[in-house]
């Protein structure tokens, strides 16, 4: 098929590399204006951007497609873009922008999104690290017919997903980034029978955007969520604790921990026991054994080699001073 494809991070350009290995035209790739990233924080293209370079296919980065907003000369420019690509239908995975409904109707065979959870639960932004921190046991792929709402489509196709108790969203993010690809390209070739299914009214939830504010970790809450949050928020933000030291006050960012049993009562925040097998603190129900630790400007480190440059003591507490 002749396809417009509109994506943004990693997550998108796996599946548009998929739509071109199984033989689809794309013919015009929308994404994201440039950021700036990394420590110069120069302009960096998205990963969507960067394949379609290499594979000389036009990029268009409006700002909006709100022909009535606040860039209506982007959206004017990317909508004589979309008429001249003549697609046949526009693929759109984690783009970042809300389609408008002209943008919809466009395309003979409409849009069709890639979204990272069984719709309709986790609609909206961060599926896959809500349903992570939510303990779900399973997340997947849906293929959806898009409309004007919020990820409210008819669904076309769902592939599921375990949830393993070690994943964290990078890890997770990746199998789901190449089963979307597979689904996609599994809903192209039969497109002509699939059969639109509109969301249940039952079961609807909203996977709101991660925020840098939910990284400090809360004690008082129980060990087993606070290990779902620090796989869930692991690539980003990290989950953070305090930590004062004879030196001053530092901030500790925590990779990997464990829920265990609390062997005796102590105050949330506190160490209860430090050595090579990993820091366990109280929580306000159970103790999190914390196990990969790094410290500001320095590596992931295991607890045994975190205690060797950064010894913790029973009855510290990780708390505000």
């Amino acid at each position: 098929m002749r396809l417009i494809f509109a994506g943004t991070p990693e997550f998108a350009q796996v599946a548009m590399a998929a739509l071109h290995a199984a033989g689809h035209e794309i013919l015009l790739v929308l994404t994201q204006p440039d950021r700036p990233a990394g420590r110069g924080m120069k302009l960096q293209p998205s990963p969507v951007k960067q394949w379609a370079l290499q594979q000389n296919v036009p990029v268009a980065q409006p700002r909006s497609l709100r022909l009535d907003g606040k860039y209506p000369e982007d959206a004017a420019a990317a909508r004589e873009a979309l008429l001249d690509a003549q697609a046949d239908a526009m693929i759109v995975a984690a783009y970042g922008l809300i389609l408008p409904q002209w943008t919809l109707d466009l395309p003979p065979r409409g849009c069709l999104n890639i979204h990272a959870s069984l719709l309709p639960r986790w609609r909206g932004a961060a599926p896959i690290h809500r349903a992570i921190e939510a303990g779900d046991a399973q997340t997947g792929i849906t293929i959806m017919q898009m409309d004007a709402g919020l990820d409210t489509g008819d669904m076309l196709l769902v592939r599921t997903e375990a949830i393993l108790p070690t994943d964290t969203t990078a890890v997770l993010h990746d199998r789901l980034a190449a089963l979307g690809g597979e689904a996609i390209v599994q809903a192209l070739a039969g497109i002509d029978h699939l059969k639109r299914v509109p969301q249940p009214a039952e079961g609807v939830n909203y996977a709101h955007k991660i925020e840098k504010a939910e990284a400090a970790l809360d004690w008082a809450l129980p060990a087993e969520v606070l290990a779902r949050r620090i796989r869930a928020f692991d690539p980003f933000p990290g989950m953070t604790v305090p930590l004062t030291t004879a030196n001053g006050s530092e901030t500790l960012k925590l990779w990997q921990a464990l829920a265990e049993p609390l062997a005796q009562a102590a105050e949330p925040g506190t160490v209860v026991q430090a050595d090579a097998s990993g820091v366990r603190v109280a929580c306000g129900e159970g103790q999190l054994c914390l196990t990969q630790l790094q410290r500001p400007g320095g590596k992931r480190l295991s607890a045994a080699d975190f205690l060797h440059g950064c010894p913790l003591q029973v009855g510290q507490r990780l708390v505000a001073a």
